[in-house]
């Protein structure tokens, strides 16, 4: 059961929130007695999300937010701050994925500062604009969303590298904001069915066998584990990476099922 009093009082900004993981989250914190402001590059899309969640009479506002400008991020803040009195947690969604090319060599500069600037240097802005806010409560927490391309190679070059530079980001940001009473802590997801798999089930089936709980992800699982590490249930947790991939990094399923096969398992 949802414990719909463990954020009472606290302010919330999620970004990349209005669709897909973002969204789950926004919603999960909201249930729990966040007030959040959700966030996106996509406008109209993050009041749709908010106006959702205010139908459902939860505390939500949505504002334009490109984590990729500093201004941007700084006025999201801002926002917060002035509409919610404090800002207590801040979730990092947002992020940028382009397709490789077919060939390394064939890839763009322009696309791999893309995704390394929404990303990894978006998530920096944010923790930057927000860690003196999130210090005056004394209990700030920071999420981050990374992904198990920063474990394995799942292809991605670019996201792959600016997600497992939000690893590193992670642990030394601890570092810093531990003697500020704000903890930062990192969710690795595996496969979770969002918008961008869309129109692709059929490799949503393909996949998930090789996952050893037997599916794929979805947006409130990592939602859950995010509200976790959020929250004081979690208040001796800091610099940590909580993997939410059903066992897939854990388990090779492919080697277990050939042997198994064979006869030497």
């Amino acid at each position: 059961m949802t414990d719909t009093t463990r954020f009472a009082g606290y302010g919330v900004l999620v970004t990349g929130a209005a669709r897909g993981i973002g969204a789950a989250t926004a919603r999960r914190l909201a249930e729990e007695g966040a007030r959040v402001l959700v966030t996106d590059r996509d406008g109209p899309e993050a009041e749709r999300t908010a106006t959702e969640l205010r139908r459902h009479g939860l505390a939500a506002q949505a504002l334009a937010c490109d984590v990729a400008d500093r201004e941007s991020v700084e006025a999201a803040v801002a926002r917060a701050v002035d509409t919610f009195g404090s800002l207590d947690v801040l979730v990092n969604s947002a992020a940028s994925c382009t397709p490789d090319t077919p060939l390394f060599e064939d890839g763009s500069d322009d696309a791999w500062a893309r995704d390394l600037d929404v990303t990894l240097t978006g998530t920096y802005r944010c923790c930057r604009a927000a860690l003196p806010h999130l210090a005056a409560t004394g209990h700030g927490a920071i999420v981050n969303i990374g992904s198990v391309n920063a474990l394995q190679d799942f292809g991605n070059h670019a996201y792959s590298a600016a997600k497992a530079g939000l690893g590193s980001l992670t642990r030394t940001l601890a570092g810093h904001a531990a003697a500020r009473g704000v903890r930062v802590n990192l969710v690795t997801p595996g496969t979770v069915r969002t918008s961008a798999w869309e129109g692709r089930d059929a490799e949503l089936d393909a996949v998930r066998p090789l996952y050893p709980l037997g599916r794929v992800g979805e947006p409130e699982d990592i939602a859950a584990a995010v509200a976790f590490l959020a929250s004081r249930d979690a208040a001796w947790i800091t610099g940590t990476t909580l993997t939410v991939d059903g066992g897939l990094t854990a388990v090779h399923t492919g080697f277990r099922a050939v042997v198994r096969r064979s006869g030497d398992a």
